[in-house]
C-alpha cells in the first residue's frame, strides 16, 4: 500500500464512527480534554488539603459556615442548601444520559425532551450558586478574607479559606456555565434537524461526556471541601 492510500486509509478511520480506539475523533479529543482539566482541578483540589492541614486548628468548620438557606432566616439546616445543589447536579447527569440514550436511537424528540431539563437543572444549579455566593460576600467573606474561624466567633480565618472556596467553586460554575450553552447549541441544532441529516447523534454524546465530567468533580468538591 503506497503512502499516499496508508494517509486516507488513516483519515477515514478517524473521520469514521469507529476508529482506532472504536471511537470517533471527537470524542477521543473530548477525552484528551477531559483528563488534562482533571489535573487541573485536581491540583486545586490538592493545594487546598495542604492549606487546611497546615491550619487545621483555625480552619472553618463548614457545617458552620454552610448552615443557612439563603431566604431564610433565624434556622440552622447545615450542608442542605449544598446538598440540593448537589442532587439537581446528579439528576442533570441522569436526564443527560437519557438524552444520548435517545440519540444512539436516533429520535430527535427524544434528546430534546431530556436536554430541556438538563438545561433548566444547570441553570438552577448556576442560581443557587449565585444565592450562596451573595450571601457568603454580605456576611463578609472574600478571596482575602474569612470571618469564620474553627476558634469561635471573633476570630479571624485563615485566609486561604475564601481564596480556595471562590477559586475553586468560581472555577467549576464557569464548566456548569460552559456546559450549558453547550447543552443549549445542541438543543437548538437538535430541533433544526442537523444531526437527522448527519445521519448520527455522536455530538450528544460528546457533550454528554462533558456534564458528566462537571457533575463528577462537583462530587469531588462537595466531598473535599463541604463534608470533610
Amino acid at each position: 500500500m503506497s503512502s499516499g492510500s496508508t494517509n486516507e486509509y488513516e483519515v477515514h478511520e478517524w473521520e469514521s464512527l469507529k476508529g482506532p480506539f472504536n471511537a470517533s475523533y471527537g470524542k477521543v479529543m473530548m477525552w484528551y480534554f477531559l483528563i488534562s482539566d482533571t489535573f487541573v482541578f485536581g491540583a486545586f483540589l490538592v493545594a487546598y488539603a495542604a492549606a487546611r492541614t497546615s491550619n487545621a486548628e483555625s480552619w472553618p468548620m463548614a457545617s458552620e459556615v454552610f448552615s443557612t438557606v439563603p431566604g431564610l432566616s433565624g434556622n440552622h439546616y447545615p450542608l442542605v442548601f449544598v446538598s440540593f445543589m448537589t442532587f439537581v447536579l446528579i439528576i442533570s447527569s441522569v436526564t443527560m444520559v437519557r438524552a444520548v440514550q435517545e440519540g444512539f436511537m436516533g429520535n430527535r424528540n427524544g434528546v430534546i425532551k431530556y436536554l430541556i431539563p438538563t438545561i433548566a437543572m444547570g441553570l438552577l444549579f448556576l442560581g443557587c450558586q449565585y444565592l450562596e455566593w451573595s450571601h457568603l460576600i454580605h456576611e463578609g467573606m472574600t478571596m482575602w478574607y474569612t470571618p469564620f474561624s474553627a476558634l469561635g466567633h471573633g476570630h479571624e480565618g485563615p485566609q486561604q479559606f475564601g481564596m480556595f472556596f471562590f477559586t475553586i467553586t468560581g472555577f467549576h460554575g464557569m464548566h456548569v456555565i460552559t456546559g450549558v450553552l453547550l447543552n443549549i447549541w445542541l438543543l437548538v441544532e437538535t430541533a433544526k434537524g442537523r444531526f437527522d441529516k448527519l445521519g448520527n447523534y455522536s455530538m450528544v454524546e460528546k457533550i454528554g461526556l462533558f456534564w458528566h465530567f462537571v457533575d463528577l468533580v462537583w462530587v469531588y468538591v462537595f466531598l473535599g471541601y463541604y463534608l470533610l
